[in-house]
């Protein structure tokens, strides 16, 4: 069985399973390494329009493999101090690969969710909590830092500098329903009822239009980045007139209002 599987259990839904349950899907390079294989097929699946993100067994992700991570591919020859920052950029540029696949993605988080773990929440477009859900920067509790895979960037952003300090700072786990009240996670459900809900949110994004749900997620990661309401709203601009400009997409929800029917968007 793979470490990281890739299925599809619903109509333009590809499911990322991290499939490691007897080390809590920790962080190792060989996971790492599947989870970057999963990234691409379903990045070039044009039939995939969201993807659902969760772990096998007690918890999404533990962070890194403390007990086994193994070494990064592709070292043959390169002394140590090359393959020390190699391993280092393997494991962090997974969020950049999250955020430039062309669909939403959805973490469906149960369990431990610690260290890069929750940095691979948080490099999700949309977080779905378990009641058993908790959070944690566990690199501060290891001895070493709390920033890792990019939380230094984007919790501060969810939640705001004051509480994303202190989360990392003092390591403590944050459970599901704090993750709600606090803007970390959008929605706080049973255990037995996260990947539904999941799939709920994934079937309700699969009725708009691919190609402008793509075009959205670019904009809104790249509006993080950008320095000013105004450049924000040249960029909203140029990405609205794109899609209207280069496909139907309009004029069939405006025919299918009239015909008191569910557009059909072909893009």
């Amino acid at each position: 069985m793979a470490i990281v599987e890739v299925t599809k259990p619903r109509p333009h839904v590809s499911l990322i399973t991290l499939n490691h349950p007897a080390r809590v899907n920790a962080l190792s390079f060989d996971l790492v390494e599947g989870l970057y294989d999963a990234l691409a097929e379903v990045k070039k699946d044009n039939d995939s329009w969201v993807v659902v993100l969760t772990g096998s067994g007690k918890g999404f992700c533990s962070g890194l493999d403390l007990t086994d991570v193994g070494l990064p591919p592709d070292i043959e020859g390169l002394p140590m101090s090359r393959i020390a920052i190699r391993a280092m950029h393997y494991m962090a540029d997974l969020v950049p690969t999250m955020r430039n696949i062309p669909q939403p993605i959805i973490a469906a988080i149960h369990g431990a969710a610690w260290g890069g773990g929750f940095c691979l929440a948080l490099g999700a477009d949309i977080r779905i909590a378990a009641r058993s859900a908790r959070f944690c920067g566990a690199g501060i509790v290891n001895g070493l830092t709390g920033t890792e895979l990019g939380i230094s960037y984007l919790l501060p952003r969810l939640v705001g500098a004051s509480r994303a300090n202190e989360i990392i700072l003092t390591g403590r786990e944050v459970g599901g329903e704090e993750a709600e009240r606090i803007g970390l996670v959008s929605r706080v459900v049973d255990d037995d009822a996260v990947l539904a809900a999941a799939y709920e949110t994934a079937d309700g994004i699969c009725e708009w239009s691919p190609h402008g749900v793509a075009m959205t997620k670019r904009l809104l990661w790249s509006s993080w980045e950008t320095g000013s309401l105004q450049a924000a709203i040249d960029h909203e601009n140029r990405n609205q007139l794109l899609v209207r400009l280069t496909t139907n997409n309009l004029d069939e929800f405006l025919k299918a209002r009239k015909e008191g029917r569910k557009p059909k968007y072909e893009d």
